[in-house]
């Protein structure tokens, strides 16, 4: 038996099909993985996501810490309730985690770490915080739903707690991309991982379970790991331990964006060998893939790229939007817009294209 989320009961109750994903019982489907991705491209679907990690930081050297501890700019974060997507790398480059930091007072920040990663990270987060006036909280206390979809935002409004002296529903609806905010016993982000607008809401767990049924009872549709998952490589975003590890670092990963090199002062984790990388240029990149021909794509399938050399899949599926096969590959730098793609020893046509595929309901691919 894995570990369950709050919502376990409820899973079982409403009929989900429960699989082992990193250690967690968690549902793949309700009944129809292909139902449940189409309702979060046209309207709203719900998500348990209670079993990613909460981590809250706490202390006067919190910014030194985390700008040496993460490859992109925590100077960046000024505002409160500003999120920064980013790396945890060890000292080769290589990928310990992709997480997200909140900043929410300057002796304040919260992180958002992947569920299989999650005792890996909080034991090299509270290692590397030796030395510094920092306190590391892991959130047992707190559940997480991400609700997502064009209808989620206008559903979510209904269900948010009464407005407080510091924050009122009308704030929480007015919050850019990437930016979060406490309300009441709720901090609501406007993030998420299915390239579709929507929330992400971290809350008492008591309070998880009801608010799951009452966004079901407003149409929202339950969805599971399958449907997220589809989602999530039309809208082009990595998984860890598919698009990127430990032996694998961001430059060739898709995730250069993620790493600030500037300033050029400040040391974080890995990046020496990032640097060296940098200079004699990476090796390998990471594509999105579309295939021609018929057939499905999926991790681990080689990729022929003619005249350069080979590469592989780290995540294929079927895209139920495009009506198309779709992935994304690590392949040699320099790959022209065709490759192959071997399945059970046929060579089919590939076309090379720059994720993403879908955002917003939209197909950007051709």
């Amino acid at each position: 038996m894995g570990r369950r989320t709050p919502l376990y009961d409820l899973h079982t109750r409403l009929g989900a099909r429960m699989v082992d994903f990193g250690g967690w019982d968690m549902p793949v489907h309700y009944g129809s993985q292909i139902e449940e991705h189409h309702a979060v491209r046209r309207h709203a679907g719900v998500f348990d996501v209670s079993h990613m990690c909460v981590v809250d930081l706490t202390g006067s050297e919190v910014r030194p810490f985390l700008a040496g501890l993460v490859a992109n700019d925590v100077g960046k974060l000024r505002v409160p309730g500003k999120a920064l997507y980013t790396c945890l790398l060890n000292e080769a480059g290589g990928v310990l985690d992709d997480l997200i930091v909140y900043y929410l007072g300057e002796s304040f920040f919260r992180v958002v770490v992947n569920a299989g990663t999650r005792d890996k990270d909080l034991a090299w987060i509270r290692a590397h915080a030796a030395g510094f006036d920092v306190q590391v909280a892991e959130r047992t206390d707190l559940g997480m739903l991400a609700v997502q979809g064009p209808a989620a935002r206008g559903i979510v409004e209904g269900l948010l707690p009464p407005a407080t002296q510091d924050a009122s529903p009308a704030a929480v609806m007015a919050l850019t991309p990437f930016n979060g905010r406490a309300i009441g016993a709720w901090f609501v982000a406007r993030t998420g991982y299915t390239g579709e607008d929507g929330f992400e809401i971290i809350l008492p767990v008591a309070e998880v379970e009801p608010t799951w049924i009452a966004l079901n009872e407003r149409g929202v549709r339950s969805c599971g790991l399958g449907a997220r998952d589809t989602l999530r490589l039309e809208a082009g975003m990595n998984l860890y331990g598919n698009d990127m590890d430990e032996a694998t670092h961001p430059l060739e990963s898709g995730l250069a964006w993620t790493v600030a090199f500037e300033p050029a002062s400040r040391d974080f984790t890995g990046r020496a060998a990032l640097e060296t990388i940098r200079a004699q240029g990476a090796s390998r990149q990471l594509v999105g893939l579309l295939l021609e021909d018929r057939g499905v794509l999926r991790g681990h399938q080689k990729v022929i790229v003619p005249g350069v050399g080979e590469g592989e899949i780290t995540s294929g599926t079927f895209s139920p939007t495009l009506e198309k096969s779709i992935a994304l590959a690590r392949v040699p730098a320099g790959a022209g817009e065709r490759v192959q793609v071997d399945i059970r020893g046929k060579l089919l046509a590939a076309r090379v294209v720059k994720p993403p595929f879908v955002r917003h309901g939209k197909v950007l691919v051709s």
